[in-house]
């Protein structure tokens, strides 16, 4: 029976079967290597005699399991018996068996299918994969409910965002920008909920932290006071993220070297009439000196009206901001939200009257909502922010942007 090259240490004096890919050979003479890949690792196999095995071929290899202080993991396979499970039909276009891709970025993201084999590459997405897993399970424990909205929308989410649009059987359609309308309408029958998944942004520029399509984890809540209670509760998710990677991912973070942040019980926050920005948002430089004054994790509150979406709460003092925030993280907003209008006569105010592309939505506060708020996180640039990243299409499957949309 097949075991895995992680637990090669627990069967030392047996023999054992592993599977998986050639990741790299040494002919040395008289003695050969084979270090053999599979999902949890890498195991050194010794041959007394060359046996011919392309990179990235799959095998199975029967053994000895035998410690060796040099092997990975401590322990070898010797006496082995190979056979082949499929070869590759051509040299790789990226070199897997170094222990960092040398390849440029677009060479990488052109070859993901070969480059996401590299432990280094398949850890950014263990640590996506265990973010994901602690944003639930903090969730659920707060007594969220999770829902999958259509992605096929008949209007515009946010207003003055770019947006795809697309022949819906001769009706105009659009991508959803996010699940907002409906996760505000779901407040109105579970109270709190949250949804994983991809939205769509019709970017026209290219920047190191913009895509058309990427991850977003959102939450919606009900019976608020205000959106302070909507960041204790964005901290919370944030909080679940980290420890998901600290207990779901922890070979994955120590491969590439992740220091996880400490996430306080209250975290900062400065409004932002006193960042001394004259804008009506931050700018990257902006975010990056707050982080730097005031910590990694940081709350920026009262955001213009100007520049957040219609059915953001204002502030009553002073209309000209809003019930909103963004939470930054090392230097680049990770978290937007607020606490939202919940009012039908206030979003008919907001709208101006003109109401008409929004009846499906306002259907929901005709009939009685109660005060509520959330929030939204950028998969990829959680991500992006543990491990360093320089372009967020570095913590991205398969990016999609204005010049890609293959593989």
């Amino acid at each position: 029976m097949r075991i895995l090259t992680a637990e090669l240490q627990a069967h030392a004096g047996e023999r054992v079967q592993l599977a998986g890919w050639v990741h790299a050979r040494r002919d040395l003479g008289r003695v050969s290597f084979v270090v053999l890949r599979d999902r949890a690792g890498l195991a050194q196999v010794v041959l007394d005699e060359p046996l011919e095995l392309g990179p990235e071929t799959v095998v199975e290899v029967e053994g000895l399991a035998v410690a060796a202080e040099q092997a990975p993991g401590g322990v070898e396979l010797r006496e082995p018996v190979f056979r082949v499970l499929a070869e590759a039909a051509q040299p790789t276009p990226v070199e897997l068996r170094r222990p960092e891709l040398r390849e440029q970025l677009p060479t990488i993201l052109d070859h993901a299918a070969v480059a996401l084999r590299h432990p280094r590459r398949r850890a950014v997405f263990e640590l996506a994969a265990a973010a994901m897993a602690g944003f639930r399970v903090a969730l659920d424990a707060r007594g969220f409910v999770e829902i999958a909205s259509p992605k096929i929308v008949a209007s515009a989410t946010e207003s003055g965002a770019n947006v795809f649009a697309l022949d819906y059987f001769g009706r105009p359609a659009y991508l959803a920008q996010s699940p907002q309308f409906y996760k505000q309408t779901m407040v109105g029958v579970f109270e709190r909920v949250y949804e994983v998944g991809p939205v769509f942004r019709a970017e026209p520029h290219e920047t190191a932290r913009h895509l058309a399509e990427y991850v977003s984890l959102d939450a919606e809540v009900g019976f608020v006071s205000d959106h302070f209670d909507v960041m204790r509760f964005a901290r919370d998710a944030v909080a679940g993220m980290v420890e998901g990677v600290r207990t779901r991912a922890a070979g994955a973070a120590r491969l590439l070297g992740v220091e996880l942040p400490a996430v306080p019980a209250e975290l900062p926050w400065v409004h932002f009439a006193d960042t001394g920005v004259d804008e009506p948002d931050l700018a990257p430089a902006d975010e990056r000196r707050l982080c730097e004054e005031h910590g990694e994790l940081l709350f920026v509150t009262g955001y213009p009206a100007a520049k957040r979406p219609f059915y953001t709460h204002p502030e009553p003092e002073r209309p000209e901001y809003t019930r909103s925030f963004d939470l930054l993280f090392r230097g680049q907003e990770l978290v937007t939200g607020g606490q939202r209008l919940h009012r039908y006569a206030d979003y008919v105010a907001a709208l101006g009257g003109e109401t008409g592309p929004y009846e499906s939505y306002l259907e929901a506060f005709r009939y009685g909502m109660p005060p509520h708020g959330g929030f939204a996180i950028g998969l990829e640039r959680f991500v992006g922010r543990l491990v360093g990243a320089r372009n967020i299409r570095e913590t991205t499957l398969f990016p999609r942007d204005r010049s890609r949309l293959l593989p």
